[in-house]
């Protein structure tokens, strides 16, 4: 099994912090390589810690599970739910890691941020839920700050830890 952390950097303005939702729905979306063949999936997948898979062998959960189509492995992933964080504003420009994925059998190559991250603005102002970040950034207008507020240039990287 290996530690693989998913890491963002994203230029932020008149955002203080940009996180997940923690809703145990919120999904993370990722294509997948089979460490097996080599096999890299074509579509979109996600693991959400709402659905959690037993594997056909050993007791674990897992809250993505699949089998190759091309060598037939059983590959799955389990998110660590204790690892989930945002970005802050005072270090957006750096990555940073927001979530640590689980995984046996495969690593994930790609990722796209979707709907389901909060916002919360600069300066006490108001808190966006729900923000969907697919076109790679967001922008909209703070009544509360009379400002606009936006993230831009999202970034990612996977890096596997101990």
């Amino acid at each position: 099994m290996v530690k693989i952390a998913l890491q963002l950097k994203a230029n932020l303005e008149n955002v203080e912090s940009l996180s997940p939702s923690s809703d145990p729905h919120f999904r993370w979306y990722l294509k997948f390589a089979c460490n097996n063949c080599g096999e890299v999936s074509s579509k979109w997948n996600y693991a959400s810690l709402a659905e959690e898979t037993s594997k056909q062998r050993g007791s674990a959960v897992n809250h993505f599970f699949n089998k190759c189509k091309f060598c037939s492995r059983e590959n799955s992933l389990t998110i660590l739910s204790d690892t989930i964080a945002g970005i802050k504003a005072n270090s957006c420009n750096e990555l940073k890691t927001i979530v640590v994925f689980d995984c046996r059998g495969l690593e994930p190559r790609e990722f796209v941020a979707k709907d389901g991250w909060v916002v919360e603005t600069a300066n006490n102002g108001k808190i966006f839920k729900d923000v969907d970040l697919s076109e790679g950034e967001w922008v909209d207008y703070c009544d509360k700050i009379g400002q606009p507020v936006g993230v831009y240039e999202l970034k990612h990287s996977f890096k596997k830890i101990k």
